[in-house]
């Protein structure tokens, strides 16, 4: 029998040869695991007793938060945090 180089069906032919990448171990696709994965991220900030808080900023205000977090070698998000309680505190 011969053995086309293209085809994939018959994979006993093939068993000898490596695929690039890892294999398959989550039964669900892509999709549903993200979704997944933002519920339990969710259900963990909860627990926590963190809230989440979403506003549209400018890009230059964006690059200012950045490179101020960075500078106090925090995340975005905790700089953002840390400005709006010094904010509060006043």
């Amino acid at each position: 029998m011969a053995k086309i180089a293209t085809d994939r069906t018959t994979i006993d032919l093939f068993a000898h040869e490596k695929r690039p990448g890892r294999p398959r171990t989550n039964p669900l696709p892509r999709e549903e695991q993200l979704k997944l994965n933002k519920r339990n991220q969710i259900k963990r900030d909860r627990s926590k007793g963190l809230k989440r808080i979403e506003c549209k900023v400018s890009e230059q205000l964006y690059e200012q938060l950045s490179l101020s977090a960075e500078q106090k070698n925090m995340t975005r998000s905790a700089y953002i945090e840390w400005v709006l309680e010094q904010a509060l505190t006043r």
